[in-house]
């Protein structure tokens, strides 16, 4: 049985709205009175402080009346996901993020706790390593992981942070394209396109997408796919 139950949001913010205030309502879901002890893992910020960074999250989701606590103060970062009700993996840098989980060996117990239905929250970098790899992040490789594989919790790829803008006069590739040349040597793949604003909630094995604006599939030679945000879809 799939227990798994996971909110990937593609941003910290829509619009101009204050920090996680857009997800209040999402999370909120998620975190019923049997979840007592929520860890956040805060490895994405690399301007910021681990803790300066787990006060901010404990401030916007104030309103929620639940306890967050910084996995930094855990002796034993691994022990510190077992036993926790629930984990939330903000957003930052997603290698930095990732390597930080392969040097602490946290991968496999974030796999397993996960599996087993404990509810993992994630925006931006936190939703990227839901994914089989982090190919297809936005990110600058400012660190290497020892791999580019990550939580596979879900069974696509995913980009957060998806817009099709391109500033007047900018001659760089475009989102969409960028993302064409990932499936051009992966074509077997695809790609979970999610503008700011939205988020994936998983169920088992179950997806449906929340919020706006429209999230789409994106396969082969950039083919999109609008994804109804109304109906829920099987995850493979």
């Amino acid at each position: 049985m799939n227990n798994k139950h996971l909110l990937l949001l593609s941003a910290s913010r829509a619009g101009n709205t204050p920090y996680l205030t857009h997800a209040l309502p999402l999370i909120a879901p998620l975190v019923d009175d049997s979840i007592k002890r929520i860890v956040f893992i805060p490895y994405a910020g690399v301007t910021i402080t681990h803790k300066d960074y787990t006060h901010m999250v404990q401030q916007a989701l104030a309103p929620l009346a639940i306890e967050i606590h910084n996995i930094d103060d855990y002796d034993k970062p691994d022990q510190a996901i077992f036993d926790a009700d629930a984990v939330f993996v903000g957003g930052g840098n997603t290698f930095r993020l990732l390597e930080r989980l392969y040097a602490l060996q946290l991968v496999e117990p974030l796999k397993i706790r996960v599996n087993e239905g404990m509810p993992y929250v994630g925006w931006s970098a936190g939703s990227n390593i839901a994914g089989p790899t982090i190919c297809t992040t936005n990110d600058m490789p400012i660190i290497e992981p020892p791999s580019l594989k990550s939580l596979a919790l879900v069974p696509f790829q995913l980009n957060p942070h998806y817009t099709e803008w391109k500033p007047d006069g900018h001659n760089g590739e475009t989102r969409l394209q960028r993302l064409t040349e990932y499936l051009a040597l992966n074509p077997t793949e695809r790609i979970l396109a999610m503008p700011e604003g939205n988020g994936l909630l998983v169920r088992g094995n179950e997806g449906q997408i929340l919020g706006d604006p429209m999230s789409h599939w994106i396969s082969v030679g950039g083919t999109k796919t609008e994804i109804d945000p109304n109906r829920p879809f099987r995850l493979a």
